[in-house]
């Protein structure tokens, strides 16, 4: 069934996590505003989002195959699409790596500056000048507040979303020209498969490249931190597909959009201190020095995010 007047949205990484639930939440608009292609890299992952999605599969949502690493597989899932339109892009495809640098292969690193940074330029190289033609189009890139942030034994995946946040606010001057918008929207923690499955990777994770005292910090004290900063601010990917929604549908929306309030005290620090000592000494702090006052942060923190519902502006 065709969704007449609808805005075709093409959703990247939907098998789980935030691209299912944006996919899954623009589908199912009360006000039937969008047609959904919601992609992935295997289609033998379907079956969550097929689920997820309902009585809207096939009408509002119809899943194809594409592969943010290889431009041909990009190429030939655009040109499926009537006349090559896609209105909007939502760039959510990507992979995590955490902890300490000289446990981490040179190959992997270059493996996820594939997905999470190369996978966004491709996709736009190829979507862009269409959007360019028409004068109008809104690309919107799940970075993180990583992109923001330095954090510790997150050094390659904080890098990749540098580099996507550098890449994004270069283009979108040049974007705003031909009347596209372009936002980045920056999550905090966030409670899904992909973020288990990261943590559950470094917790089998070979540490004998580095040294006996990395091997420590990065067991019984990041990842413990980790944990606690999860169970305390994470939010839920239904959470940020909300979010997503009401940027798509704004008609002035933010270049940059963190979607969780609370963590918002932390990344304010990098522009409080043009040096950027003060979030260096801040994490060094509450990661080394003052445990209970992280736990008694934390705890306020949880508590917050009870009140607020989903701790999420």
């Amino acid at each position: 069934m065709k969704v007449m007047g609808a805005r075709k949205v093409l959703v990247t990484g939907c098998s789980s996590g935030i691209g299912l639930a944006v996919a899954v939440r623009l589908a199912k608009d009360e006000l039937r505003r969008f047609k959904v292609v919601a992609t992935m890299r295997d289609l033998d992952r379907r079956e969550a989002l097929e689920k997820a999605a309902g009585e809207t599969l096939n009408r509002s949502l119809e899943i194809r195959q594409l592969d943010a690493t290889c431009e041909d597989s990009i190429r030939e899932c655009v040109n499926s699409l009537s006349d090559r339109r896609v209105d909007v892009l939502v760039n959510n495809a990507g992979v995590g790596m955490i902890g300490p640098l000289e446990c981490q292969s040179v190959s992997d690193m270059q493996e996820l500056f594939n997905t999470n940074f190369f996978g966004l330029v491709r996709l736009v190289k190829e979507l862009l000048p269409d959007m360019k033609q028409r004068q109008s189009g809104h690309i919107v890139v799940m970075s993180s507040v990583l992109g923001i942030q330095g954090l510790l034994f997150n050094d390659v995946y904080a890098a990749s979303k540098f580099a996507v946040e550098g890449f994004c606010e270069s283009l979108a001057v040049q974007a705003m020209k031909f009347n596209v918008k372009m936002t980045l929207v920056e999550p905090g923690p966030v409670v899904t498969e992909f973020e288990k499955k990261v943590y559950e990777e470094a917790e089998k994770m070979d540490l004998s490249e580095t040294d006996e005292e990395t091997a420590r910090i990065f067991r019984q004290i990041y990842l413990p931190y980790s944990r606690k900063v999860f169970n305390s601010v994470g939010q839920t990917p239904e959470d940020v597909a909300e979010q997503t929604l009401q940027l798509i549908v704004s008609k002035n929306p933010p270049f940059r959009h963190q979607t969780n309030r609370l963590y918002m005290p932390l990344t304010a620090m990098k522009h409080a201190d043009p040096t950027g000592q003060l979030p260096i000494d801040a994490f060094y702090k509450m990661i080394f020095q003052h445990d209970r006052m992280l736990n008694a942060t934390l705890s306020i923190l949880r508590i917050l995010h009870r009140r607020m519902g989903h701790g999420a502006a």
